[in-house]
């Protein structure tokens, strides 16, 4: 089964589309038999541009994780109503549109974007590339299905098994005392998907976090078919997590203060 997925989605890559395909070929007589239909009542110009699969499709997708990490995300934002809020590398068309929508939000990203966006102040930025001089630049961060490409150089970055560690660290050295992080990136088995993907274990976010003094609050997963799932983040929950194929945590952080810094936090899990 897995290997039919890889194999589905490398031809996506080459522009096709096995079960887009499938859904024209069914939608083909509906489509001739109502051709005809509309003709016959209509004396004006007509031309052809079928459309033959929309007929198959809900009315709009509420079930896709990147559906629910965008809206979960902008309403927790909404509520929390930061002073600035960053967002590095999450998707522009989704998630900073919704933030866009309500407040200004400043996008870092490795890509470029031409395009003048209302509310959206854009800076292009490797963040596997420490920026001391911006120390504390923000009270709120969000980083959404992003952390898992660093140093696969699928969008152009360079090379570095250890990026996402590397950006992990710098996203955090944006963040105040007492700020908050919306980080989302795939959990599950641990593994890289060259150049797609790393799959992480969730302990592997959990120490990373600890180790930079943050404080997980929340853990919410998605799981495939757009099943959402709150979670208490101890040992069993976060091992059997671990142990699954695929599904997509969204951690919460706060950053710790010094002074809670210097507490004791408890053994990583």
């Amino acid at each position: 089964m897995r290997f039919t997925v890889k194999i589905l989605f490398l031809l996506s890559q080459f522009g096709f589309d096995p079960f887009k395909m499938l859904k024209s070929l069914r939608g083909v007589p509906r489509y001739v038999k109502t051709y005809f239909h509309f003709r016959s009542g209509y004396s004006g110009r007509l031309e052809f541009l079928p459309c033959l699969f929309d007929w198959f499709e809900e009315g709009g997708s509420a079930k896709d994780e990147y559906f629910w990490q965008d809206l979960l995300v902008a309403r927790k934002i909404f509520e929390a109503n930061p002073v600035r809020h960053v967002d590095i590398g999450s998707r522009v068309d989704g998630f900073v549109a919704h933030v866009a929508s309500y407040r200004e939000i400043e996008v870092f990203d490795i890509r470029s974007i031409t395009t003048t966006i209302p509310g959206v102040t854009f800076k292009q930025a490797n963040l596997m590339m420490p920026a001391k001089e911006m120390a504390g630049y923000c009270d709120s961060l969000s980083c959404l299905h992003a952390l898992e490409h660093f140093g696969l150089g699928r969008y152009g970055d360079p090379i570095d098994p250890n990026g996402f560690e590397r950006g992990f660290v710098n996203m955090v050295g944006l963040l105040r005392e007492d700020g908050v992080f919306y980080l989302s990136v795939p959990v599950g088995i641990e593994r890289v998907e060259f150049n797609a993907n790393r799959v992480f274990d969730p302990r592997t976010i959990v120490n990373l976090a600890i180790k930079n003094s943050l404080e997980l609050s929340t853990l919410t997963v998605i799981h495939q078919g757009g099943r959402v799932e709150v979670l208490e983040p101890d040992e069993l929950q976060l091992t059997d997590l671990a142990s699954q194929r695929y599904a997509l945590g969204i951690f919460t952080f706060v950053k710790l203060t010094a002074t809670q810094d210097h507490l004791d936090l408890g053994q990583s899990v």
